[in-house]
């Protein structure tokens, strides 16, 4: 009689892939930094906002605001080079309101042939060891059909619609970082969210080759539900009509559950619901990093 692999053991070995960008991938990815190198967090690089777009602005390039914030949530242990890389400027000048960790990774970009190099050098200075890819490493910027037929260009723009758009598009086109594909096809769990749900969640799957392998793998499929409404067009969605945008982006590939705050009575016969008590004990609105761990752990050992 063959004995079935031990929980740690499963463990040890899962591969999972988290999809979005800024705060809320940053928070999942935290909460399963004991997993290592297992975890790899596929970020979205469309931002045009704050530091990060005045620097795409006058320099050009990738956005690298949700990379920086994704690897300031792994840092665990407190350094100079840590301090450095979290450190936002003030004052009158120029570099008022710009982040350091921003000015370092477009720094990196230039000195090295790919963007992705930069990254991982500042993951062996900062000993993360989660591996964090952009979802693409040409530039890009997120745009918005509107009911009325024209386009909004910009996340910025995005955020402050008083409409749901009809559907959203990359301008220009652009491929998806080799290494995403990868992952997404070696992974054992695939999560998306939680997050700005259409500017951090969507564009990662408006890639055309990344959303194809999302199509196709093997994985199952979860999102992670915010634990409250979004301001701006997101906030006027339902759970139901997100999940249906991210099946679109994946042809149709269907989502295999979510994990919810609160049943949705609604989605029952469709999905299968995780439902807990998500929420941080000091906000309401942001995930506990242990009960998310415990969940995407009980989801592991289960598949």
């Amino acid at each position: 009689m063959t004995s079935q692999p031990s929980s740690d053991s499963q463990l040890s070995r899962a591969k999972v892939v988290a999809i979005g960008g800024g705060h809320g991938l940053g928070r999942i990815l935290s909460s399963l930094s004991d997993l290592g190198s297992n975890v790899t967090g596929i970020v979205a690089t469309t931002d045009n906002g704050g530091s990060t777009g005045r620097i795409r602005a006058s320099m050009g390039g990738i956005a690298w605001g949700d990379t920086r914030n994704c690897i300031n949530q792994l840092i665990t242990e407190p350094s100079i080079g840590s301090m450095l890389f979290e450190y936002r400027f003030r004052g009158n000048g120029d570099l008022n309101g710009h982040n350091l960790g921003n000015l370092i990774l477009s720094a990196l970009d230039n000195l090295c042939i790919r963007p992705l190099e930069a990254i991982n050098l500042i993951r062996e200075i900062l000993h993360v060891d989660t591996y964090i890819l952009p979802m693409s490493e040409h530039p890009t910027d997120l745009a918005a059909w509107l009911p009325d037929g024209s386009i909004v260009s910009g996340e910025t723009s995005i955020d402050e619609l008083q409409q749901i758009p009809k559907r959203l598009l990359i301008e220009p086109s652009v491929p998806a970082t080799k290494e995403t594909l990868v992952a997404i096809k070696q992974a054992d769990l695939i999560l998306l969210g939680p997050g700005s749900f259409l500017t951090s969640i969507m564009p990662p799957l408006l890639l055309s080759d990344l959303a194809h392998e999302l199509k196709v793998c093997d994985a199952p499929i979860y999102f992670i539900a915010n634990l409250d409404k979004e301001k701006g067009p997101a906030g006027k969605m339902s759970l139901e009509t997100m999940l249906h945008w991210c099946e679109r982006a994946m042809g149709g590939r269907k989502i295999d559950g979510i994990l919810s705050a609160q049943h949705h009575p609604e989605l029952a016969a469709d999905y299968e619901q995780v439902v807990g008590e998500f929420a941080s004990r000091n906000h309401e609105w942001r995930h506990d990093r242990q009960k998310l761990k415990n969940a995407v752990e009980s989801l592991l050992i289960r598949g």
